[in-house]
């Protein structure tokens, strides 16, 4: 196979954005790759094909590199978090079209982006996921008012999100922890939203079933039966450990159950859900707060 029948990067550019809303709105480098591969149905003699001077580079897995950047560069894909992409509503938009439209219009916006690429942009050519929760912008320490939290706004606002959007949230921000997970849906899934592998060290994984519930974080608690029948679902999956996340609680029979037989289910409430969110800071501002009467000490 000679290099000129291998896609060029600009024609690489589609299938990447296609391939991060098939994975859920959100994917890894490593997932992207892996999809694309697999959606060109790209075989081996593809892969092999090397660039003469650097003999252990794949031609077609460095173009599909630089897809990714341009993909992002043109507005279609972000990165909020490093390694983590997201589909923007451009990328949405373009996923709309149809097929020969939508790589006529990559091809435009890619010649656009590199003939402007050296001067300064006034605007961003896509706005944020729907999936991002980036727009909530809270203040940890602050109250908007008397009795709420910053995780009381915070879960309120997850819930705004339509369940395929909070599903899609929770998929990103799992991603942001090493998880590499393809989205599961349908009348089929057995009640599982995501499989794939957790990072349990640099050499060893773990297969993970996901299950997201946007329960009212008011509302009523995860019982056991909710998670010894998703216990079952991924146990049907061969997974070998399990995470259930909900906006709401978790009651004590569901707890127990969860680590009472095989695969052991890690239990996400929306008290845990909001601290993990916090930690990659989505949407939360960690703003430093004052404690007035540490000082006493020295009156």
């Amino acid at each position: 196979m000679q290099p000129e029948s291998i896609p060029t990067y600009v024609e690489l550019i589609l299938p990447t954005i296609r391939a991060v809303s098939a994975l859920g709105q959100s994917a890894k480098a490593s997932e992207i790759k892996s999809k694309v591969t697999e959606d060109l149905d790209i075989d081996e003699e593809t892969l092999s094909v090397v660039y003469p001077n650097r003999p252990d580079d794949s031609i077609f897995l460095d173009r599909l590199d630089w897809a990714r950047s341009y993909a992002k560069q043109i507005g279609a894909l972000e990165s909020p978090s490093r390694g983590v992409f997201l589909i923007t509503d451009l990328g949405k938009n373009l996923l709309a079209l149809p097929e020969s439209e939508a790589h006529t219009k990559v091809r435009d916006l890619d010649r656009s982006f590199r003939r402007n690429r050296g001067r300064k942009k006034n605007s961003q050519a896509a706005s944020e996921s729907v999936s991002d929760v980036s727009d909530i912008e809270l203040d940890v320490g602050l109250e908007e008012s008397p009795g709420d939290t910053w995780k009381d706004i915070l879960l309120a606002r997850l819930h705004k999100l339509s369940p395929m959007g909070f599903e899609e949230f929770v998929l990103y921000l799992l991603r942001l922890y090493g998880l590499e997970l393809e989205r599961v849906g349908g009348s089929g899934d057995e009640g599982i939203d995501g499989i794939g592998t957790a990072p349990l060290s640099p050499v060893l994984s773990s297969r993970v079933a996901v299950q997201v519930k946007r329960y009212d974080p008011q509302g009523r608690v995860v019982g056991r039966d909710t998670v010894a029948l998703f216990q079952r679902d991924a146990q049907m999956k061969g997974a070998e450990r399990a995470i259930l996340v909900t906006l709401g609680k978790f009651s004590g029979p569901a707890r127990k159950t969860a680590i009472s037989s095989a695969p052991t289910v890690d239990l996400v409430d929306g008290e845990k859900l909001a601290d993990l969110i916090l930690e990659q800071g989505l949407g939360v501002q960690n703003l430093p707060v004052v404690n007035e009467s540490w000082f006493n000490r020295f009156d």
